[in-house]
């Protein structure tokens, strides 16, 4: 059985001018209520996460916080290599603890372009910078049991937040 890794961007943020850092922009009021739309439709496509791994930054937290209101997971965490300029490779170390559990679904919150180079890197085994996510859009990658999953994963699911909006 293989474990299938969800890659979701953050919704819509506030502009960048009217905060004094990046990572603290939160989601816009047209965002968050996106976002709920998005997470409402996941639900009814029958999807669960055992944890949802989120970057440190507001907006993404944010939006880990809805996915979890609409039930997709009991828990969220915090995972600063989600955070831009983040490192797979430390995400990796950690996917190898996690694999041991009965855990097969997995939500990492996060931004644009990181979120898509991962999941190129773990497809095509480096980053190739073709895939888009769009803001709270998904994409799934099923990592094999036993392979390293660089290079040895299938994405599954590639979705815009439009197609979960109606």
């Amino acid at each position: 059985m293989s474990i299938n890794v969800y890659f979701i961007r953050h919704g819509i943020a506030a502009d960048a001018e009217n905060y004094p850092t990046d990572s603290e922009r939160p989601l816009t009021e047209i965002g968050d209520r996106k976002t709920n739309k998005v997470a409402q439709q996941l639900k009814q496509l029958g999807l669960h996460f055992n944890l949802i791994l989120t970057s440190p930054l507001v907006r993404a937290h944010q939006t880990a916080k809805i996915l979890q209101e609409n039930k997709l997971s009991s828990k969220v965490e915090e995972f600063l290599p989600l955070a831009p300029d983040g490192e797979i490779n430390i995400w990796l170390k950690w996917l190898k603890t996690w694999q041991l559990q009965e855990h097969r679904e997995l939500a990492l919150v996060g931004h644009q372009p990181d979120l898509a180079n991962w999941a190129e890197i773990l497809i095509w085994g480096e980053a190739r910078q073709v895939l888009i996510l769009k803001k709270a859009g998904v994409i799934g990658i099923s990592l094999p049991e036993v392979a390293s999953p660089v290079g040895n994963s299938q994405m599954f699911w590639l979705t815009p937040p439009k197609f979960l909006l109606n």
